[in-house]
């Protein structure tokens, strides 16, 4: 009776559970920090940009560009073994496809803010949209980046060449970011389209308030139909007496003209 080595399989499926779990949460807290950076990127060119903001966006991209690094090592790690279950390869693709998004979004809003912040100077404050808003999004970037708070010192006037040394910084990074999105889909072939979805996290499920909607649009359809039916059939009378009309002309017009001619 051969010999099963159960400790090395339960072995397996515990390190291949880790690295599952280590994934979703590195995908996860990248979500956050990309959401945040879209956030922030929202007010840059507006009556509440300030050196503060855009120290907060710089900060943000950096984390989001550390987090996008380690799960793009992590995803990639995994999905290039040839050993991985189907279960968890599944699961890996998942991630992988929510990372892609992710970081699509992050070279949008990347490119948004420095196309933004090219046009409108901080040195110039007439220039800023006043858009109503009051009030800065530290806490949000403080959530997102893990810290306590954001408080800085605030300083009236701006550094001479700091917003041409941030374009510059952006404009790498960038080129960073579009060089991962390459590298990515030449080591990876994960199709998109053939990703299917599954579970909370990836599901859009309706909420009360929709699904209330579709019950009474699904009465609304009931009570109308049977009304709808007398107006169908008159309808089809119109066209019925309409025709015979047509024929009773046509047949008129033809008897005149055979005892006329």
């Amino acid at each position: 009776m051969p010999l099963v080595n159960n400790k090395v399989g339960d072995d397996c499926a515990a390190s291949g559970d880790k690295a599952l779990a280590d994934g979703k949460a590195l995908v996860d807290s990248l979500m956050k920090v990309v959401a945040c950076y879209r956030h922030l990127a929202s007010c840059v060119g507006g009556c509440t940009d300030s050196l503060q903001l855009r120290d907060e966006l710089r900060q943000t991209r950096e984390k989001a560009q550390k987090l996008a690094e380690d799960v793009c090592h992590h995803l990639t790690s995994h999905l290039r073994d040839k050993s991985l279950p189907d279960g968890q390869r599944k699961e890996m693709e998942l991630l992988w496809v929510a990372f892609s998004a992710c970081l699509e979004l992050l070279h949008v809003d990347m490119c948004k803010v420095l196309n933004i912040s090219g046009i409108v100077s901080l040195a110039d404050s007439a220039s800023l949209v006043h858009t109503g808003l009051e009030g800065g999004c530290s806490d949000v970037a403080a959530r997102a980046l893990s810290l306590p708070d954001l408080n800085q010192v605030r300083t009236d006037s701006l550094p001479a060449g700091l917003e041409s040394q941030e374009r510059s910084t952006m404009e790498l990074e960038i080129g960073q970011i579009d060089r991962m999105i390459d590298d990515m889909e030449m080591k990876v072939n994960v199709l998109r389209w053939m990703v299917e979805p599954h579970g909370p996290l990836y599901a859009d499920p309706l909420s009360s308030t929709d699904s209330a909607s579709m019950a009474l649009l699904s009465v609304d359809e009931e009570q109308q139909a049977p009304t709808s039916q007398p107006l169908c059939q008159r309808s089809h009378m119109f066209v019925l007496l309409l025709l015979l009309g047509v024929f009773f002309v046509a047949s008129t017009l033809s008897l005149c003209i055979f005892f006329f001619s």
